[in-house]
């Protein structure tokens, strides 16, 4: 039976890697697949999917009032399809999520999302949200705080390098822009955590 899949982390985790590496076992095997991004990340060109490694690939992309499950439908019209993939998928809609949903239920194709939990601030995007309502299978692609630890969090740097704490849920960049941490660096960064709030605590 068809799943929605979601696959989420901090940023630079390799989720679309993952996501390519993915849709290659398929075509590698003769197996047909659809691939989407969202058109507001256009780093890699529009409608293109890269990873920092150098792998990439050629894609649909998806605005907010998209029918993707009307484009998946028109796409089986033409033949078999056995995958569904989505690159920024924190991105959709929470109508494009039931969208996806209805994929896998409906049209028996499976659906693979890849994406980012949280914002710079700590919050759900509405797209991740509604996957970890609605996917059958969540999964977690870890990456590394400066510490060591599971990063879980991510903070946005600005045009000087320092941590900014407010501002628009959205701002596309890379590396240059965003930084993964543990949610304890993350706090401190953001300044939520007051040094008064652990006078005489000694733990670590």
């Amino acid at each position: 039976m068809a799943k929605l899949y979601f696959s989420y982390s901090a940023m630079n985790a390799g989720k679309s890697t993952l996501l390519l590496q993915a849709a290659y076992n398929y075509s590698e095997r003769g197996m047909s697949t659809m691939l989407f991004t969202a058109a507001i990340d256009d780093r890699a060109g529009r409608g293109r999917i890269a990873s920092r490694i150098g792998l990439e690939a050629e894609s649909e992309t998806f605005s907010s009032g998209d029918d993707i499950l009307a484009r998946v439908t028109e796409r089986l019209a033409s033949g078999p399809l056995h995958c569904v993939f989505v690159d920024e998928a924190q991105f959709l809609t929470e109508e494009q999520v039931w969208q996806l949903a209805r994929v896998a239920d409906r049209l028996g194709v499976p659906v693979m999302c890849y994406g980012l939990r949280t914002d710079f601030q700590g919050r759900l995007f509405p797209g991740s949200a509604a996957l970890l309502a609605l996917a059958d299978d969540l999964r977690e692609i870890r990456t590394l705080c400066r510490c060591g630890r599971k990063a879980t969090m991510v903070v946005r740097l600005g045009p000087d390098g320092k941590v900014v704490r407010r501002g628009a849920q959205v701002e596309i960049g890379g590396e240059d822009k965003y930084v993964s941490l543990c949610r304890r660096h993350w706090e401190d960064e953001m300044g939520r955590a007051a040094p008064e709030d652990f006078i005489g605590f000694t733990g670590r």
